[in-house]
């Protein structure tokens, strides 16, 4: 189950990660997790190169390694990168100690202080040992690509619909 909009309930529960930039400009904040990859990386950047925009990419990093002239891509057309453990580690599933290895791990090719938690799934602890490094990057919109059920004209329409200044 996914939620497509966070609930603003849960943002003051997890006050120290970072749900949303500021409402105070007419920004949106585009992030792509998972990449790199060959194709579908290279494809979003000449995407946003044709609208003028930039975004952030979190990455793992055994596909930076995997997949470097992607990475280079993104670097090269001003695209920030960050931080999505090495192997898109599930929080929840493992010990502190091998989930903060995992990041350290992914910081070694991925050179950035923000981090987000595949599946947004981390523990208060992971968070409390982690934020000392990292800016815990989260999302208040989710346009739901992952799911094989929904349409790309759904997937817009989520962002769209949901979308408001300062929305990660």
């Amino acid at each position: 189950m996914y939620l497509v909009k966070t609930p603003e309930i849960l943002k003051p529960l997890a006050g120290d990660l970072l749900w949303n930039e500021s409402r105070e400009e007419r920004v949106v904040y585009l992030t792509f997790d998972d990449g790199p990859t060959e194709s579908i990386t290279l494809e979003i950047i000449d995407i946003l190169k044709e609208y003028g925009a930039l975004a952030t990419f979190f990455c793992i990093g055994g596909n930076v390694i995997r997949f470097p002239k992607a990475y280079q891509a993104l670097l090269d057309a001003g695209h920030k990168t960050a931080n999505h453990t090495w192997n898109h580690m599930n929080g929840w599933e493992f010990s502190n100690y091998s989930y903060f290895k995992n990041v350290l791990e992914c910081g070694s090719v991925v050179d950035s202080n923000l981090f987000r938690p595949p599946y947004g799934r981390i523990t208060r602890n992971q968070v409390k040992s982690l934020k000392s490094r990292f800016k815990i990057v989260m999302w208040d919109v989710l346009s739901a690509d992952w799911r094989s059920d929904v349409s790309p004209e759904k997937c817009l329409s989520n962002v769209v619909d949901n979308a408001s200044p300062g929305s990660i």
